[in-house]
């Protein structure tokens, strides 16, 4: 045979190619993957439709009612403070912040907020997450509480 490829098995008279082989069995095992997973949907959908009740299912704990749905999501937090640090732009600090129920994190600038304490005292909060005094932490809160309003508000 002068086919390109193409091999004749003396023994059995069959015509093969050794690319065609490789090919046919990797759709071989793909169709059996299909048909597996086409199996699995359906046997899923049986035992669902077998086990249910067709009663709508609540949470263990019960349902919210509208009031204190209201209630929950007024005493949980706009923002939580994710860290603070120095900007390796303009060498100045400033806390990020993540907005709840959200992917959405601001940058807050801090900028003369620390002024207030000393430079040991800004390298311990920034590096090590010491605390800072109460009026710095108030004056750091307000900046935050300014910039998730902005936020918020447009």
């Amino acid at each position: 045979l002068a086919i390109k490829g193409w091999k004749l098995d003396l023994m059995t008279g069959e015509l093969y190619n050794l690319d065609y082989e490789a090919r046919i069995k990797s759709i071989i095992a793909e169709w059996k993957h299909l048909d597996k997973e086409q199996r699995q949907a359906e046997w899923e959908a049986e035992r669902k439709a077998l086990h249910s009740l067709g009663e709508r299912s609540y949470p263990i704990r019960g349902q919210f009612s509208a009031v204190s749905r209201d209630i929950y999501a007024e005493s949980q937090p706009l923002y939580y403070l994710e860290g603070q640090a120095v900007s390796g732009l303009t060498f100045k600090p400033f806390v990020r912040v993540r907005l709840a129920s959200s992917y959405i994190r601001l940058y807050v600038d801090l900028g003369e907020a620390l002024r207030q304490v000393s430079k040991s005292q800004r390298r311990k909060a920034i590096r090590y997450g010491k605390p800072l005094p109460p009026t710095t932490r108030q004056a750091i809160m307000r900046k935050v509480m300014e910039a998730v309003r902005d936020y918020y508000s447009h």
